[in-house]
């Protein structure tokens, strides 16, 4: 059963740290009020990622599609464009069932900023969301299309982070 009358879309982007975090919080907040929540992940092996044992805990789905990000892995890029439209393909489907309230398709983006998915299937993603489930959409890189399109953006803007003065990700912080 639908809870929300006017989904809107949402997009958390730029380079600062805190978009997947927000995405997290916005997911938990929505659970807390009863709502179904869908979290996709692009380029996250999710198994690696403990915040996905905490969503599913409290009820939260989280899936994960073309797990290898490319900033840090070598892959195969037509493997990875498959499997990014394999997750297109998905979110198609759970908007015709209609189960979830909230789709967050996080780090999506980066799926765009590589070239493994085009600027249009996305904003035909954006254009198919039902009027009841609002979308949140992620990562480092946005078009103005998609900011056109969408109801809320948010920049998250780095002015410093540790990883400039040679800080590595930590466990528990950054992952």
């Amino acid at each position: 059963m639908q809870k929300i009358k006017k989904g809107l879309i949402e997009v958390y982007s730029g380079d600062g740290k805190g978009k997947t975090t927000a995405a997290i919080g916005l997911a938990l907040r929505a659970k807390s009020h009863n709502l179904n929540v869908c979290f996709i992940c692009f380029h996250k092996d999710i198994k690696r990622y403990k915040e996905a044992e905490i969503l599913r805990k409290v009820g939260i789905d989280i899936f994960s599609f073309a797990e290898k990000h490319p900033f840090f892995e070598k892959v195969d890029r037509e493997k990875l464009r498959k499997e990014c439209l394999d997750g297109l393909d998905f979110i198609k489907r759970i908007f015709k069932e209609k189960k979830y309230d909230i789709v967050i398709c996080d780090e999506i983006l980066i799926s765009l900023r590589d070239g493994f998915l085009k600027e249009q299937e996305i904003i035909e993603i954006m254009e198919g969301k039902p009027e009841n489930i609002e979308l949140v959409l992620t990562g480092r890189y946005v078009t103005e299309k998609i900011i056109e399109k969408a109801d809320l953006v948010s920049e998250i803007r780095k002015i410093k982070h540790p990883f400039d003065n040679g800080i590595k990700a930590r466990k528990g912080i950054e992952y």
